[in-house]
Order: structure tokens, then C-alpha cells, then sequence
């Protein structure tokens, strides 16, 4: 569908946003969901509590086990997944009080560990919009001690229970996301003091017990310190989610910032090959730049963050790359219709499955996490129209984690691993972590 059609949909239904959002009763399509979900080619597999931490996030295994983040607790889980119809927590460790750790990258027998304030526990946001719709280094209502910086962890002497070798303290409120798959430098998501929110720093890990920030990166207006005036509207936040690295190509995804291609060949001397921003008329939240290099394509999504559809749908969309200093959109997944999702709770993409070397690595299929609408596959051999190919859909959660109020009971599913042979590792940041099999 041409990219002028979708915005035009998009337009009228940000308008019946209101009305998405009544109340009413279940239809036939809309019974609820079991406990171990719905899905139409994957099956599931098993479930996990994570040793009574329900608060789940990023999954990254190595050998036999899964490391698991945390979203509004402190610490990490260690689950033994030798048998994934029975994972076990075998160990859990905290870094530092007040201290959220949800993101990790898992390496060259290491992990590398994001520190960083446990934002809900230090802010006064009322809603899930709150966080996304205001500076970070402006929000933090309840500031408490809190460590700020990148852990390296050893692995391989005893991988249940990492052991911290080296920490690298980065002043400011913390690491989001990074990314690193190996070698030599990690590119790190992280708020420094003097900068307004999360931008992007590389670290050089070459000796990983002396690791080195070597360069930073910004968008304009964010280096506060500097005396940039803030470019960013009212009620956007500019802020790096995090970059993927494909080659001499770094690909980043900016929130309401939008999506950059950078040259980084040379760490301590990027450059920026193009920006593009398509909020407004989209509302933004722009999460996971997946590169597909062989293609020359992006798959990009847009967060959803709002309950209820109150700020229209979000997209993920398909971006042609071959002109790096020129990409442009062609075209959007498709929009799950088999339920009103949008009187649930939070609907819309949220992450990708990043094609990290050692897992299912495929630039014709996509998996997608997709909040209360559960994990969605899709086929992009024809980039111009993608078609979902299988789904799954979790129950809602018994109670919620999530300690902030006016939220939704709802499915939120977050992150999802999937091993070469089509096993996905499904977490979901109210309700624990799904095993499930691909079947496609």
C-alpha cells in the first residue's frame, strides 16, 4: 500500500481513538485467553515465573542458561534452560540499590551488563505516558543513590553465576540498552550528565578490565552542558533507545527523534550519513532499528506507549536503505485485527528479535514483540507488502507489576529470542517468561 494511503488510514483512525478505547462486551473472537495462550504456528512450550520475579525483560542465554533483566525490580536472573519445558532459577544477583539492570549483551564468553536509576522507582509519572513523554534528566522526582555505568561480567568460569570483573562508571542517570555481539567496542545507550537524555556512547572493551568510553554522539540540541537549546517539542522526548550495528554501519532509533544511519568505521570520529523522523505525523517512540544488509533494507519500530490507542497506532516500518543518505519508508507491517486490542491496554510493536550471530538470523522473517496483541511473524520477501505469517497471544497478567497508576491489567510482551532452530524465549515485563516453538 503506498505510504500517502497509510497515513491517511492512520489520520482517521488516531480520530476514532476515543471511541477504541469504550468499553464493551466480549464478542466470540474475544473470549479469554487461556493460560498458555493462543497461537496459529507456535506452540508453546512451557512457562516460567523466574523465580517469583515476574518483571521480565531482556533474555540473552549462553551455553545452557538464560539471563534475564528486570524491569522495575533490581538485579538479574540466572535460569537454568537445559530442558526448556522446565527452566529453573539457579541464581539471582543485584549490582547496587535502586539500581535496574533490564538490558545485557552476552559475548565472547562476557556479559556486558547496563546499570542504571531505577526510573519508577525515583520519578512522579502518572501513566505509562509519563516516562515517554518527558526529558529524563528533568523527571527524576525521588533521586536516591543508584549506580550509573556498563558491568563486565566473566562467564565462562562459572556461567550461573556471572561474576562482575570490571565496571565502568558513566555519571549520569545510566545505560538503557547497548549493543554488542563481540570484538572490541560496545555501543551503549547511556544518559551522561549535561546531556538532557539517553545518547549514545561507544566503549572500548579491547582489555575488558580497563574498558574506555571513546566517543559520543547526540542529536542536536541535546548536549544541555553545551549550551544547546533543546529542539525537541513539547511533549517529545529525544532519546537515544539504542543502535545496531551491521559492518561500518550503525543503524539507531531515537524515540521521537527518529531513525539515523552512521558511518562508524572510525569510533572516535562518526558520521552521520542521514536522519529521518517521521513523528508527526506518527507518534513516534521509535525502538529497534533492525539492519538487513543483504537487502539493504531497515525493519524500524515504533514503541507503542500509550494504553488504550490514546495516541493512535504505532507502525513498524519497512525502510529501503539503498541510498544511506536518503532512507525511505515503503511500507508498514500489518496491524493485528482479530481482537479490539485497543480497549485492552497497551497495543503495538514494542521489539524485534535483533539477528544477533548464534541465533535465528533471517532477513525474509521477522518476529515481533507486540504488547497485549503477544509475539507476530511476519514475511518480507516482497519488502512492499509484508504479510504475518504466525502469532501468539498471552494471557492477561493476574495482578500487575508494574507499580505506576492508571495502568491497563494487560499483556505486555516485551523481548524475544529465538534459537536457530525456532525456539523463542518470551518475556513479558507484568507476567514472567513463555517458551514457545515456531512452527512456520
Amino acid at each position: 500500500m503506498p505510504m500517502m494511503t497509510r497515513r491517511t488510514n492512520l489520520a482517521g483512525m488516531m480520530g476514532l481513538a476515543g471511541a477504541a478505547a469504550m468499553p464493551r462486551a466480549l464478542g466470540a473472537a474475544e473470549a479469554p485467553i487461556p493460560q498458555q495462550g493462543i497461537g496459529s504456528k507456535i506452540r508453546h512450550i512451557s512457562y516460567s515465573d523466574v523465580g517469583g520475579r515476574l518483571d521480565t525483560v531482556q533474555i540473552m542465554p549462553y551455553r545452557n542458561f538464560l539471563y534475564v533483566g528486570h524491569m522495575f525490580g533490581d538485579g538479574v536472573t540466572t535460569l537454568d534452560a537445559s530442558d526448556p519445558r522446565n527452566l529453573k532459577a539457579v541464581n539471582y544477583f543485584v549490582t547496587a540499590p535502586n539500581t535496574r539492570t533490564h538490558h545485557m549483551q552476552v559475548a565472547d564468553d562476557m556479559m556486558l551488563l547496563a546499570n542504571g536509576a531505577n526510573i519508577v522507582r525515583m520519578q512522579s509519572y502518572n501513566s505509562l505516558r509519563g516516562y515517554f513523554e518527558n526529558t529524563l534528566a528533568d523527571s527524576l522526582s525521588n533521586r536516591q543513590p543508584f549506580r550509573s555505568g556498563l558491568g563486565i561480567y566473566d562467564l565462562k568460569t562459572n556461567p550461573a553465576q556471572p561474576r562482575e570483573i570490571a565496571f565502568l562508571d558513566m555519571p549520569g542517570i545510566g545505560v538503557n540498552r547497548l549493543w554488542w555481539a563481540g570484538g572490541r567496542y560496545a555501543y551503549v545507550s547511556a544518559h551522561l550528565d549535561g546531556y538532557t537524555d539517553h545518547i549514545l556512547v561507544i566503549v572500548d572493551i579491547q582489555n575488558p578490565l580497563k574498558p574506555e568510553m571513546v566517543s559520543k554522539w547526540a542529536l542536536p540540541g541535546m548536549n544541555r552542558a553545551a549550551g544547546e537549546t533543546p529542539t525537541n517539542p513539547a511533549g517529545k522526548r529525544y532519546a537515544l533507545h539504542h543502535m545496531i550495528v551491521a559492518g561500518n554501519r550503525g543503524y539507531s532509533a531515537w524515540r521521537d527523534g527518529g531513525f539515523t544511519i552512521h558511518d562508524v568505521s572510525d569510533v572516535r570520529n562518526l558520521k552521520l550519513l542521514s536522519h529521518i523522523n517521521w513523528s508527526p505525523p506518527f507518534p513516534g517512540g521509535t525502538h529497534t532499528p533492525l539492519p538487513l544488509p543483504g537487502r539493504k533494507l531497515a525493519i524500524v519500530a515504533d514503541e507503542s506507549n500509550a494504553d488504550y490507542c490514546a495516541k493512535g497506532l504505532f507502525y513498524t516500518f519497512v525502510v529501503d536503505i539503498r541510498a544511506e543518505d536518503n532512507p525511505v519508508p515503503i511500507a508498514t507491517f500489518p496491524t493485528p485485527k482479530e481482537r479490539d486490542y485497543c480497549k485492552m491496554g497497551n497495543f503495538g510493536p514494542h521489539n524485534l528479535h535483533e539477528n544477533r550471530p548464534g541465533s535465528f538470523v533471517s532477513e525474509e522473517t521477522i518476529f515481533a514483540t507486540y504488547h497485549n496483541a503477544g509475539v507476530r511473524v511476519y514475511d518480507i520477501r516482497d519488502q512492499f507488502a509484508p504479510k504475518e505469517i504466525a502469532y501468539w497471544i498471552p494471557p492477561a497478567p493476574v495482578k500487575l507489576i508494574d507499580p505506576r497508576p492508571n495502568m491497563a491489567r494487560s499483556a505486555m510482551t516485551c523481548d524475544c529470542y529465538v534459537t536457530p532452530n525456532g525456539l523463542m524465549y518470551v518475556s513479558d515485563w507484568n507476567a514472567g517468561l513463555h517458551v514457545l516453538q515456531y512452527q512456520g
